[in-house]
């Protein structure tokens, strides 16, 4: 997939940019957020394989390593590509010298720094994004992409393509990125072992718990008494009754649960060039049909409305599961009335461990920002004073493991929305455990088309049999190259 950046995909995603509007998004809708993140949230989706963005050689824009570049070559406009307000924030907040201008301006020093921010709905921010690196090559250097951020989901498909510069042509070492947990570098590395971009978080998930709902129906909010309940999903199903009986659903969507099961996996969604449902993906469909049919959960899309009612606490909600990012950006904690807000969430590690999301940081070829990128870089991944800020200030998971070890110890420390709870320690020994083996440059599109089909069963407007018929068609008209 290495050398394929001009196909069908890119040709597509004009199309569809120039034919389609761009829809509002929740901003953590990260496959997806971090987050995101995003932070992924949830969802983005992700086109690859012989339909994705990839590049040719011949249409890919040339490499300025950081050696041939100064300050002084410096370009005046840096030009960052995301998805949400995640990563800008962190910028506005965290990085020295950032002043913020409006609210898609900012400046660092001499440099304008131009935010094009589009929404995951419908795909959008990567055909847009897609639409833009093809004419990287031949646009006004004010004009090129600088950065652009990436989700877990869909990362190969442009960590795998010459349109991504490696951190060591800006002049980052080994030695720089000690600190940082092995998975996030393992997810932005291309197929010849070349890392291809940086992430200032981890993300770790767990399950956040209404505390008021755990007081009521199981007789305690501690997280070790909660985890009793949770520990596994033979457990967790039978508290979604006793959630059910006390007028609670046990997750506000099987939507919720999906992550988990997926993250767990023993099996690649595409195995030789055919489609794959892994034997956990089943589990979750089974298990999700009966909370389902039994009113103990709902068929919300993530991000949705009625999906978020579940942040206050009329909507009734026992649990969502998630990492840093979600509980401290996507569940209305700085809106008064919130569980958030309150400080009424508690967090325990839920049935699995999984992760979800993420956001990395990629310099685009063809930069003439280098030095600005590789500093941004490096200080927002790596300066470990700026990292503790951002654990301090927006409850996140860094991707510093000397940092978050010495703060899951550091009995001052304690996360407000979380009720005065330390979850540190927790996400620590989550992310050590995380297993990346069974990613691919599918998952993102394979996810979203297999929640997208089952809902039809879980809502009865499908058999089983039927709901995988909608499946295996939508994945096989977005990857043509694929059977099953």
């Amino acid at each position: 997939m290495k050398k394929k950046i001009v196909s069908t995909l890119l040709c597509t995603a004009m199309l569809v940019t120039m034919m389609a509007g761009c829809g509002g998004n929740n901003a953590a809708n990260t496959s997806t957020n971090s987050g995101n993140s995003g932070n992924s949230g949830n969802s983005s989706s992700a086109d690859t394989g012989s339909s994705d963005a990839a590049a040719t050689d011949e249409a890919a824009p040339a490499t300025e390593t950081a050696s041939d570049a100064s300050a002084s070559d410096e370009g005046k406009v840096l030009n960052i590509y995301c998805w949400n307000e995640e990563f800008k924030s962190r910028v506005t907040d965290h990085y020295p010298g950032y002043t913020e201008v409006d609210a898609t301006t900012g400046t660092i020093g001499d440099v304008t720094v131009k935010w094009n921010i589009t929404p995951n709905d419908d795909n959008a921010y990567q055909n847009n994004l897609d639409a833009t690196l093809l004419k990287q090559a031949d646009a006004a250097a004010d004009d090129k992409i600088d950065i652009f951020l990436v989700e877990a989901d869909y990362a190969l498909k442009y960590v795998d393509t010459d349109y991504t510069m490696a951190v060591s042509d800006l002049g980052i070492t080994d030695s720089d990125l000690s600190k940082q947990y092995q998975y996030t570098k393992d997810v932005v590395t291309n197929s010849d072992g070349v890392l291809k971009g940086l992430s200032w978080q981890g993300c770790p998930g767990v399950l956040f718990y209404n505390r008021d709902a755990a007081k009521a129906v199981l007789g305690s909010d501690d997280p070790s008494e909660v985890q009793n309940y949770v520990k596994d999903w033979d457990t967790f199903n039978d508290t979604a009754k006793k959630m059910k009986d006390a007028g609670y659903t046990i997750t506000s969507s099987a939507n919720d649960t999906y992550r988990v099961y997926s993250n767990n996996v023993t099996s690649k969604w595409v195995v030789d060039g055919k489609i794959n449902i892994d034997d956990n993906i089943m589990k979750w469909v089974d298990d999700s049909k009966e909370l389902v049919d039994a009113g103990e959960t709902g068929t919300y899309e993530l991000w949705s409305d009625d999906w978020k009612k579940g942040f206050y606490p009329e909507g009734n909600v026992f649990c969502y599961f998630g990492p840093a990012w979600l509980v401290n950006f996507s569940m209305a904690a700085d809106t008064e009335g919130s569980i958030g807000y309150n400080g009424g969430w508690g967090a325990t590690e839920g049935p699995q461990g999984f992760f979800w999301g993420g956001t990395w940081i990629a310099a685009a070829a063809g930069t003439d920002n280098a030095a600005t990128i590789k500093d941004i870089m490096l200080t927002m991944t790596t300066d470990a004073d700026v990292m503790k800020e951002i654990v301090v200030d927006d409850d996140d998971f860094v991707n510093n493991q000397i940092v978050m070890e010495e703060m899951a110890e550091d009995t001052s420390y304690s996360s407000k929305i979380l009720g005065g709870q330390n979850p540190l320690e927790m996400y620590c020994a989550g992310v050590y455990s995380l297993d990346l083996s069974n990613l691919s440059p599918y998952d993102a599109g394979c996810n979203e088309e297999f929640q997208k089909a089952m809902k039809n069963y879980f809502e009865d407007n499908a058999t089983l049999e039927e709901a995988l018929d909608l499946f295996y068609k939508g994945i096989t008209e977005k990857y043509t190259e694929l059977t099953y």
